[in-house]
């Protein structure tokens, strides 16, 4: 066994037992490194990845290539997903050198940190048009040995690069302009046909599709709200949907969003939860609820701890083999069901002798017709489904004999707050007090694991609470509190929200030219420290940050978070006049700061039937750009949003003051004039 085996990471772990000599990234390696005068061989890649298993058992687990990385190189593993700040920095550095990146990501770094060379997925030997990875280590070393001029002069390169200042706030700024570009992007690369943007591989970008419901809700454009139904409805009714446990995979390999990557990640299901949430909310669509639904149930099944915080992810493989728990023969179908059930479900999901992958294969509805496979087998449609459903749990409970993917089962405080923010939203749209509760259970796991000191930590697994937490920690856990407090009307959510926000800007704020950086000030320093805009699979920390700030400002009347804000639109100008539309959920706060905005101030009792009627119409309704507070004039509000202090209730009734900008309308007790005055936003 090497180093690893004290780690907690699973993706350590998994290579413990390598020949390689690993080294978890610390002062150790880096000392031997440079008392040894070796190079670096950084490897970094995350448990359920599946080119990083071939390269581990191709490379990693052979004696042969571990006795050459052992005798020129001090070999250190990364676990990406705990160290985003490291996988940040170096996956810059690839992408620079090569024009694009991935994992496993492959660093090749001097003792003091600094790569000469950058690459993905190495083979044992050349083959695909990639050199073998005994080539390049051989080639590298003996480089660094014999040719230090070249590698001073890559080196330097890299440093001015990463030092160069590309975010600064300047005089010009961002304006709604920005949205409208982003929309005719978007619509100029979206698939008309299959939905998703773009060919293969497709992802969900469940960001782009949550701006886009916004744009269309501001702007009337339906070709907005048409990208984003025929997505939300291609990519539930493909494989990249599991229609037997639920849940949604990572991405589609093709364009129909057919095969996909099986790989199961938690925070691809918080965001799609949200957008499914709030196209329910925006359409009234029951199918959106019913997926909704159903991924809440998957991960509560499969991705909750018995103390209610939220795993990662779980690996696409299983024995080895990509997919293998999820795909099935038609033989197999049969051998599970009735001949009449097997015939209904194997029309419905498009099961056939052939398969769709690898001769099995992935069910789903892309070509079906429901009504017409009810019509064929002379049943109503909601006996169809009843039917359907039945087959199902049967298929569920034979595959759960299967042998199961691998689960990482760490817990990370970003992609938790993710789906506390997705659960607390779905509870307050579906009024259904346990999706809160669910969430409430995993901010309270948080509130007493992750935070030492009063610092928020970045991972849990196996009782080891480590590693300071990033900007994405802060950022989006404050968004979960709001989200929180949305659903529940709690001040204390309120409260942390702000605590989080004001701890950000303490943390992570560039004081010199704005915007926000990944790595606080107490925390490690690394070569350089990422500050970052565009949305990846899951928005940018900049973004949230800045969402949230924006929320605040609307919520606590206070001037600071606006200021914030205002500096955000000067100092990603220029990434944000180029790009829109890789910056979604940023443009998100543009939309609730540009566009019209109301805040709407309930003074009110739990209980009273005026504030429930209230509450009801809020769930039902999608309108993103309208903030609501509620107080029950005991004053506990008001220490966290002091502009409500003036605010009284009249005669003791249920009263409420609609605002624009701070500016606000009499107040009313006519609860019908507030309804109809909302519902013609």
């Amino acid at each position: 066994m090497n180093r690893l085996q004290y780690e907690k990471s699973p993706y350590l772990l998994q290579h413990k037992d390598n020949p390689v000599d690993w080294y978890p990234w610390g002062e150790e390696a880096f000392k031997k490194a440079k008392n040894e005068n070796k190079p670096i061989f950084l490897s970094i890649g995350y448990s359920t990845c599946h080119w990083c298993h071939v390269m581990a058992h191709e490379s990693f687990e052979d004696e042969d290539v571990a006795e050459v990385i052992n005798s020129k190189f001090i070999a250190i593993k990364v676990d990406r997903e705990e160290r985003p700040d490291i996988d940040a920095v170096y996956m810059k550095v690839c992408q620079r050198m090569n024009g694009h990146g991935g994992w496993p990501l492959s660093i090749f770094m001097t003792p003091d940190q600094v790569p000469f060379y950058a690459g993905t997925y190495f083979p044992k030997e050349s083959k695909y048009g990639y050199p073998g990875i005994k080539q390049v280590l051989g080639y590298l070393s003996d480089t660094y040995h014999n040719d230090p001029q070249q590698i001073e002069d890559v080196t330097e390169s890299v440093r001015k690069s990463l030092n160069q200042v590309i975010f600064s706030k300047g005089e010009e700024r961002i304006s709604k302009e920005a949205t409208d570009q982003a929309f005719h992007e978007l619509s100029k690369t979206f698939d008309t046909r299959y939905g998703g943007f773009e060919g293969a591989p497709k992802f969900p970008s469940p960001h782009n599709l949550m701006f886009l419901m916004r744009y269309y809700q501001q702007t009337g454009k339906t070709l907005a709200r048409e990208m984003v139904e025929k997505t939300l409805q291609s990519m539930a009714r493909g494989g990249l949907y599991d229609h037997i446990g639920f849940g949604f995979t990572r991405y589609s390999t093709d364009e129909e969003w057919l095969v996909p990557h099986f790989e199961k990640m938690l925070y691809d299901q918080a965001l799609l939860l949200i957008t499914y949430t709030e196209a329910y909310q925006l359409t009234g669509n029951e199918y959106y609820k019913n997926i909704s639904e159903q991924v809440i149930e998957f991960v509560q099944r499969e991705m909750t701890s018995s103390d209610g915080a939220f795993y990662s992810a779980i690996d696409a493989d299983s024995e080895g083999k990509e997919g293998l728990y999820y795909i099935w023969g038609r033989r197999e179908i049969y051998e599970v069901l009735s001949n009449d059930l097997g015939n209904l479900y194997t029309k419905a999901y498009n099961i056939t002798t052939e398969g769709n992958f690898h001769g099995k294969n992935i069910p789903n509805l892309i070509d079906t017709n429901l009504e017409e496979v009810a019509k064929e087998f002379n049943l109503t449609i909601e006996q169809l489904e009843e039917k359907l459903d039945q087959a199902r749990l049967k298929l569920l409970e034979t595959r759960e004999k299967r042998v199961y993917p691998h689960l990482d089962d760490k817990v990370l405080t970003s992609w938790n707050a993710m789906m506390i923010a997705a659960l607390a939203k779905a509870g307050q749209v579906y009024q259904n007090e346990e999706y809160v509760n669910m969430a409430r259970k995993a901010v309270n796991f948080i509130e007493n694991q992750l935070i030492e000191n009063n610092r928020l930590m970045a991972r849990y697994r196996d009782g080891e609470v480590k590693f300071k937490g990033y900007l994405d920690d802060y950022a989006y856990l404050a968004w979960a509190y709001l989200e929180l407090y949305d659903a529940e009307f709690q001040v204390m959510d309120l409260r942390r929200a702000k605590e989080l926000a004001d701890q950000m800007y303490h943390l992570f704020w560039d004081s010199e030219h704005g915007g926000f950086y990944f790595n606080g000030e107490d925390s490690e320093r690394l070569i350089s420290n990422d500050k970052d805009i565009h949305d990846g699979a899951t928005p940018s920390g900049n973004s949230v940050a800045t969402n949230v700030m924006a929320r605040l400002s609307s919520l606590t009347g206070e001037p600071q978070y606006s200021d914030i804000v205002e500096d955000q639109y000067r100092v990603f100008y220029p990434a944000l006049s180029r790009i829109p539309q890789g910056s979604t959920y940023y443009l998100i706060s543009l939309m609730l700061t540009e566009y019209p905005s109301k805040e709407i101030v309930v003074i009110s009792r739990d209980g009273d039937p005026d504030w429930d009627r209230l509450k009801h119409f809020k769930s039902s309704h999608y309108l993103p750009n309208t903030t609501w507070l509620k107080t029950d004039d005991d004053g506990e509000l008001a220490e966290v949003a002091p502009f409500v202090e003036s605010y009284n209730s009249i005669n003791d009734q249920t009263t409420v003051y609609i605002c624009e900008h701070f500016t606000c309308q009499q107040p009313t007790t006519i609860v019908d004039e507030v309804i109809e005055q909302l519902s013609t936003q």
